[in-house]
């Protein structure tokens, strides 16, 4: 039986939330708190505290945070508003931005890296507003639902419905399975 854990009242930034080894995650992650991936994160991570990116980790996509220890492999942007390890097995393919920065030998870094205060608020503000239009694009191109009114003349002259009034089912109104089908390859 799972245990009731809402109750404890630990801080949210203390909270460690994980990614294990296997797991595969796509999408953004947020968090009050730090994360540590052992897994694949396909997707943006903003945590307020910390990333720890393990030996076997890997993101493809923004990592924005205070502190940063990465041991595995990233691939985009990294923002680390104070801090960023970048340990002996890693590898990044991107874009660094950092206040500090410790470099262990053996690490690979393959993109560009700026330093100081002024690179990591711009880079951080710039992160923000790409994420912002990504989650808006997705919103945008979830499957709509019927669209009233929308149609497109066909060979006669005479208004039947197009491709954007489809429904879940196929083309709405449509007489017959082939009509559906057109539609649905057009989707």
């Amino acid at each position: 039986m799972a245990k009731d854990r809402q109750g404890n009242g630990a801080p949210p930034e203390s909270v460690i939330s994980i990614i294990g080894p296997g797991m595969k995650v796509i999408g953004d992650c947020e968090s009050e708190g730090t994360i540590r991936i052992e897994g694949t994160v396909e997707g943006s991570v903003r945590a307020s505290k910390a990333v720890v990116v393990g030996v076997k980790g890997l993101v493809d996509g923004h990592i924005i945070t205070q502190d940063a220890v990465i041991s595995g492999r990233v691939v985009g942007t990294l923002v680390a508003e104070s801090r960023l390890e970048l340990q002996e097995s890693c590898r990044i393919d991107g874009e660094v931005h950092a206040r500090r920065m410790q470099l262990t030998e053996g690490a690979i870094l393959n993109g560009t890296v700026q330093m100081g205060e002024k690179a990591v608020e711009v880079a951080a503000a710039a992160s923000v507003e790409a994420t912002g239009k990504k989650r808006r694009a997705s919103k945008d191109t979830e499957v709509p639902g019927p669209v009233a009114d929308e149609t497109t003349p066909d060979a006669t002259g005479t208004d039947k419905p197009g491709p954007e009034s489809r429904d879940a089912r196929g083309a709405a109104g449509s007489e017959n399975a082939a009509d559906a089908a057109a539609v649905a390859q057009d989707a």
